[in-house]
């Protein structure tokens, strides 16, 4: 059955302009999502990850932060609209954010606002854009406290952020991103602060409403086990660029970069018997990155001509594709030996 493309990001920059420096948070990324699947974002913090979903959603911070290249697509029933190119606080994207495209933002704490109860912005979300009444749109939101796990939710609408803990307050973030049904889902970490037994049952809560809506997901996590449960494809940003990109399964059993690997030596596996391998170092400072391929101050297999110059992007046979020289048919004839 041929896929339908609800999201298609082209040649994407966003960039953060400091005295210091220009930071390249997202510089020049491509990638599709697709309606009902999961597309899985991993990288260490700093990578680019968050930005680039606050640049899909129109929200990223002004004015030092900016796109200043590329186009997000998406694709509407009634057309194609660019949402890099709409006012950030113009009616046609706010027509569109949280709900048509909603957010589970990483910081829930910071994100509610703390002289509102929580019950009162879920219901906020209702009204704009289901049009539903006061007691309505209460009822909904009791309803979606209940779905999302939290206990005497008709008690719980009524409390402010304050009063709960951050795995019920990162619940009621949620509970107010899924309550319109949206057709995006972008998930920003959101079960860092959860419990294993609440993680899961998040988890399998948005895979069934993902099943039901035909919802997209785009899942964003350092944890690339999550990953391996939720997604369909992966991409594995470093330094603001994409590195690789795979089917799920290919990035578990044919890693091809060596930071995707590096990524899946660090988790912790059962029965193992073996120690950890850590990626030796950190990711650099993006106001002064290195020349070349970023992660050549800490690649293992790095060889001379990483120093020199930023790596292509080679495609394989089975749309796996790594941006590394290793894999780059002509680099023999470059004398980099």
């Amino acid at each position: 059955m041929e896929e339908t493309k609800l999201l298609e990001v082209e040649n994407l920059k966003t960039y953060f302009y400091h005295d210091e420096g220009v930071v390249k948070a997202v510089d020049d990324i491509s990638f599709n999502i697709n309606a009902g699947k999961t597309l899985g974002v991993v990288g260490e913090s700093g990578c680019g990850k968050s930005v680039t979903s606050l640049s899909i959603m129109n929200l990223v911070p002004q004015p030092r932060g900016r796109i200043v290249g590329g186009k997000i697509k998406y694709y509407q029933e009634n057309g194609m609209i660019d949402l890099s190119t709409l006012n950030p606080r113009g009616k046609e994207i706010r027509k569109i954010r949280g709900n048509e495209i909603s957010m589970i933002f990483q910081e829930p704490m910071r994100s509610l606002n703390p002289v509102h109860t929580v019950g009162e912005q879920i219901m906020e979300s209702l009204r704009l854009h289901r049009g539903l009444n006061n007691e309505q749109a209460k009822k909904k939101a009791i309803e979606m406290l209940d779905l999302v796990g939290i206990a005497l939710p008709a008690n719980r609408v009524n409390e402010y952020p304050h009063e709960l803990s951050g795995g019920m307050r990162q619940r009621v973030m949620i509970a107010m991103a899924l309550s319109c049904d949206p057709n995006l889902l972008i998930a920003d970490e959101p079960t860092t602060a959860l419990d294993v037994t609440i993680e899961a049952q998040i988890l399998n809560l948005m895979e069934e409403l993902q099943q039901r809506l035909n919802m997209a997901i785009m899942f964003i996590t350092h944890d690339i086990d999550v990953i391996g449960e939720m997604a369909d494809e992966v991409i594995v940003m470093y330094c603001g660029k994409i590195v690789e990109r795979a089917k799920i399964r290919d990035i578990f059993h044919n890693p091809k970069h060596p930071y995707t690997r590096g990524l899946l030596n660090s988790i912790p596996k059962i029965g193992a018997g073996k120690r950890l391998i850590p990626i030796d170092g950190s990711v650099p400072d993006l106001k002064s990155l290195p020349t070349g391929c970023y992660f050549s101050t800490r690649c293992p297999e790095v060889m001379d001509v990483c120093y020199d110059e930023d790596a292509p992007e080679v495609n394989f046979e089975n749309k796996q594709s790594a941006k590394c020289w290793l894999y780059d048919k002509y680099r023999e004839e470059l004398s980099y030996e």
